[in-house]
């Protein structure tokens, strides 16, 4: 059994999807995270309807819902 932040580091430099609290869906990579679970993406995006391509983001880990990697 993998803790989450054991997932997180298997995860880098690899797509995830990350779905905040407002709802929108993040899908980039990895490029770097903390134990509160700030998360920072390269190649960012906000799938849906209209993409919208965001490039370097961050997001705080106190507006994820649920992070799933190999998206």
């Amino acid at each position: 059994m993998q803790r989450p932040l054991d997932v997180l580091g298997n995860s880098l430099e690899k797509r995830i999807l990350i779905r905040t609290k407002r709802g929108d869906d993040i899908v980039g990579v990895l490029k770097a995270f903390d134990s509160h679970i700030n998360i920072a993406l390269d190649e960012a995006s906000i799938s849906g309807e209209n993409e919208v391509q965001l490039g370097t983001v961050l997001v705080r880990g106190d507006n994820i819902v649920f992070i799933s990697p190999g998206k």
